[in-house]
């Protein structure tokens, strides 16, 4: 069965990106230098050819993984998000009520999140906590090492 995901326009524009970088250049530059291992003589003890072996095979489970991720992804159609609930692509203002410190996060599919950015993926426990909730909703979040964060949701806007 499928596993479908949702990702944005660019995240599937990413993906493909990658598998073509991936089958035109990297696929290639490997079969090349599994040749030129090959040249070398006895391929029994030659730690060149293993590898470049072994790398080929990581290259082509990526390839594959991309291919599927590809194959199962659905593009999410922001003309029909509600910025009035938290829902994936929403750029959501929270407040931690145990410190009172406010949050900036927008809540993207898994294969587009980014910390650094802010970035979060739905599949968080926070995001998942979020996911629903409308602005002045608190949100129980419980964490992985059993912590539970009470969250107000200040304001909620889409991208």
């Amino acid at each position: 069965m499928a596993n479908i995901q949702y990702v944005t326009k660019e995240g599937l524009d990413k993906l493909r990106a990658e598998l073509h970088e991936l089958e035109t250049f990297e696929r290639p530059k490997i079969s090349q230098q599994i040749a030129e291992a090959r040249d070398k003589g006895d391929l029994s003890e030659n730690a060149e050819y293993d590898a470049a072996k072994e790398a080929q095979g990581l290259l082509e489970v990526r390839i594959a993984r991309l291919k599927e991720n590809i194959g199962n992804s659905r593009i999410i159609d922001e003309s029909k998000l509600d910025a009035s609930k938290v829902s994936i692509l929403s750029i959501v203002k929270i407040k931690n009520l145990a410190n009172n410190q406010e949050m900036v996060y927008t809540l993207v599919p898994e294969t587009e999140a980014d910390l650094a950015k802010a970035r979060i993926s739905v599949n968080t426990p926070i995001a998942k906590g979020l996911l629903g909730k409308s602005v002045n909703d608190i949100a129980d979040i419980t964490l992985p090492n059993g912590m539970t964060l009470k969250f107000e949701i200040l304001e909620i806007s889409l991208s």
